[in-house]
């Protein structure tokens, strides 16, 4: 006497292996839905076509002799500015953005005491690689560099 199909093990055999490859599909899509990095820029144009302005920018802070050091102690970062051919020291927008953590990304707004150091305390502790900009509030020039922080040796950015 022959057994019916679904007490047969070839049948089952035979579903269950397409069945766990659907799951840990479905498994593997929720994870990394849920898990996503946004590496790529939404709006990539817009910034390749920044980056000419950027560089004129650039350009404007050479030409005025512009450069400035980061330091850090701690949560306390320091930003020694030199202003070159500026007749005073201006109130600078410093971004920090980090590589691959977009939400870890901070603007601050920063005036200068007497010697032309602009200090604040960040809140939470900042390690590693980041990405600094420094504009002044009309963005008519700017200084960028890599900052690998803590930074207890000054980093030169030009």
């Amino acid at each position: 006497m022959v057994k019916p199909w679904y007490k047969q093990f070839w049948p089952w055999f035979l579903i269950i292996l397409p069945l766990t490859v659907i799951v840990w599909t479905i498994v593997t899509v929720v994870v990394f839905a849920n898990n996503s990095v946004s590496l790529v820029a939404e709006d990539y144009y817009k910034k390749g076509k920044g980056i000419n302005i950027d560089i004129s920018k650039m350009n404007v802070a050479r030409d005025l002799g512009l450069n400035a050091s980061v330091s850090s102690n701690d949560n306390n970062i320091i930003i020694a500015f030199a202003k070159g051919n500026l007749p005073h020291y201006p109130a600078l927008t410093a971004t920090f953005t980090h590589r691959t953590l977009p939400d870890r990304d901070f603007t601050k707004l920063l005036t200068a005491d007497a010697k032309g150091n602009y200090r604040f305390t960040q809140e939470q502790s900042i390690q590693g690689p980041w990405f600094v900009e420094l504009q002044p509030h009309n963005n008519e020039w700017m200084i960028q560099g890599r900052v690998e922080f803590p930074a207890l040796p000054t980093t030169l950015m030009k």
